[in-house]
């Protein structure tokens, strides 16, 4: 009996130790990309809002200036609801497009090192989920400059932040490794990326789509995750039935992609 609990107090330490270690290196190899990333930049911090930002103008300029779409797609104030969908959307987007080249770009890393090939997918989510976070003020600046007020919805946002990182998670571990066996694969993901930017519900929102399409469109699982990040500001965006379809979804991204990832990591590293 004594030795079983000692046996089992073992494997607990061992698995804390695990976490530990993984979540350290998994730190180190984030703030090493975003030091990489802005080390040689005058700017720095502000190219992670700029690009965001001048595609938020350009819309805003094609939807209300030059359209005039008189409050017909999305809420107003428009800049805000546009932001709350294009921020996160360049998460997404910066996270997936890199994975394509996770392995190829650091080949010898991944060879060489024991650390689980999981981390090389995982530390891209998490540098552009921290670049999301870091331009956050800027949605919360425009929002007080317009108008647009915080409700209790915003309490969500922590939910749809893990929602997209599970969803981001699962998608990249599919793609990362079958981008080495099918190079061509990471421009077939760029133009599936530019489809989805307008299959999703970011330059208008979920309830704007015809009746008839949206038991359809909540497949798209950013749809519901979108909703979650709007309904901070416009409580009206929140629908749940995108939003269990969404995590429902992420979820199982993220079984495949652990699925894929495991059946091919040996085939990966002999390929690299």
């Amino acid at each position: 009996m004594f030795v079983a609990v000692s046996s089992d107090s073992g494997v607990r330490r061992t698995q804390r130790s695990y976490l530990t270690r993984y979540r350290h290196a998994l730190w180190l190899l984030t703030k090493r990309d975003l030091r990489v990333r802005y080390s040689t930049s005058a700017l720095g911090y502000v190219w992670s809002i700029l690009d965001p930002l001048v595609m938020a103008f350009i819309y805003y300029f094609v939807f209300v200036v030059v359209f005039q779409r008189g409050g017909s797609v999305g809420e107003d104030p428009y800049i805000v609801f546009l932001l709350a969908g294009l921020l996160p959307w360049m998460w997404f987007n910066g996270a997936v497009s890199d994975s394509t080249r996770a392995f190829i770009r650091e080949a010898k890393l991944v060879r060489s090192t024991s650390i689980p090939r999981t981390i090389w997918v995982n530390r891209l989510v998490l540098s552009k989920g921290i670049e999301y976070v870091a331009a956050l003020p800027v949605l919360l600046a425009f929002a007080i400059f317009t108008g647009a007020a915080l409700n209790w919805n915003a309490l969500l946002f922590p939910l749809a932040i893990l929602i997209q990182a599970v969803l981001t998670i699962g998608i990249g571990l599919i793609v990362a490794p079958l981008v080495v066996f099918f190079r061509d694969l990471e421009r077939a993901i760029k133009l599936v990326l530019r489809f989805l930017f307008y299959a999703s519900p970011i330059v208008y929102g979920f309830s704007d789509l015809p009746a008839e399409l949206q038991p359809f469109a909540a497949f798209n699982p950013l749809g519901g995750i979108f909703s979650l990040y709007r309904s901070a500001f416009f409580p009206e965006q929140l629908d749940w039935y995108p939003v269990i379809v969404s995590a429902a979804m992420s979820v199982l991204f993220l079984l495949i992609g652990l699925w894929v990832f495991k059946r091919s990591e040996r085939t990966v590293l002999k390929e690299l």
